[in-house]
């Protein structure tokens, strides 16, 4: 099932369900209004929800065409949004670009940060920026929503607890981050608005590429128009499970948390990156100096994953920095 959200005149928008082939859409208004309301009461509106979805595909229910540039990030606005840091090749490049040590618990306790999420922009919105001596970063990451999740949920109960699938556009400033490290009290102006791919995915739609608490397929992202990175979202070193279980060890999840992988990274150089800062710690690496410049003014980063039919799930990510 795919669900997506249309601009409205709510802060939460309206809740859509989305054809397979992500070409039309039908509104799902009369189940919930918006998908903060359909993931606080899953239970009762999932059937509901399926049910449209499988007509919809079926041509039985009234559609329009997608058009993105319609569409709000699926939840434009959450209780609480974690992001984790779970491919162990991202944070050994980040921490050699800033030059600090690696965690005594780099593979055996997960890296996470919690994030605002009272507003995320649109999956075609320009990022907004008011200076350009920030670093101005992406980030392509894979995510989950759950339910309410208990306090001290187990490894082994945690991923029933996983009821959509979104990608992610991570957005870093790397300049601001360091000071904010600097002062050893977490980032919060380094991390502005995230944004999300159009549709929310379930489980189905990932078919067997969902395995092991993992999404394995590639994450296609595209800088300036010209190949980037595909590096796989299958080599997290912790999986969903288990960045859900450490996230719940003291306090319960609300329905609505979104936890993220962090940025998808390979060890493979053949498979690109998924963040500028990657890519600038390797040219070190390779040639004493980093060449490739952070975001600026019309820059432009698309990310999107494909199945293993080619067909796109969740569609794209696709915005320009924009100067305010």
């Amino acid at each position: 099932m795919k669900l997506g959200t249309l601009k409205s005149s709510s802060r939460d928008g309206k809740l859509v369900v989305v054809s397979k082939d992500n070409k039309k859409w039908t509104s799902a208004e009369q189940i919930a209004p918006n998908l903060r309301t359909a993931v606080e009461n899953w239970t009762e509106v999932q059937p509901k929800l399926k049910e449209l979805y499988k007509k919809l595909n079926l041509g039985q229910a009234p559609a329009q065409d997608v058009k993105e540039k319609e569409f709000l990030s699926p939840l434009p606005r959450t209780f609480q949004w974690i992001d984790g840091s779970t491919f162990i090749q991202h944070i050994k490049l980040v921490r050699k670009s800033r030059k600090a040590p690696l965690p005594e618990t780099l593979t055996t306790i997960p890296l996470v940060y919690q994030g605002a999420g009272d507003s995320f922009l649109a999956p075609t919105e320009d990022i907004p920026q008011s200076s350009f001596s920030n670093g101005t970063d992406f980030e392509g990451e894979v995510a989950v929503v759950v339910d309410d999740v208990p306090m001290g949920v187990s490894i082994q109960d945690a991923h029933k607890h996983i009821i959509l699938f979104l990608l992610v556009n991570d957005v870093s400033l790397r300049a601001i981050a360091l000071e904010e490290l600097k002062r050893g009290f977490g980032f919060l102006q380094s991390k502005p608005s995230s944004a999300f791919a159009p549709f929310a995915v379930t489980q189905e739609e990932l078919g067997d590429s969902w395995k092991e608490g993992r999404i394995h397929l590639p994450l296609l992202v595209n800088f300036n128009g010209e190949f980037f990175g595909k590096a796989h979202a299958g080599e997290m070193h912790f999986n969903f499970a288990e960045l859900i279980s450490h996230c719940a060890k003291t306090r319960k999840l609300a329905a609505g948390t979104i936890i993220g992988s962090g940025t998808v990274s390979n060890e493979d150089p053949a498979k690109g990156s998924s963040c500028l800062v990657e890519k600038r710690t390797l040219e070190k690496i390779q040639t004493g100096s980093a060449q490739q410049a952070f975001m600026k003014e019309a820059h432009h980063i698309e990310i999107k994953m494909l199945d293993k039919k080619g067909q796109d799930i969740f569609g794209a990510i696709s915005q320009k920095v924009k100067a305010i």
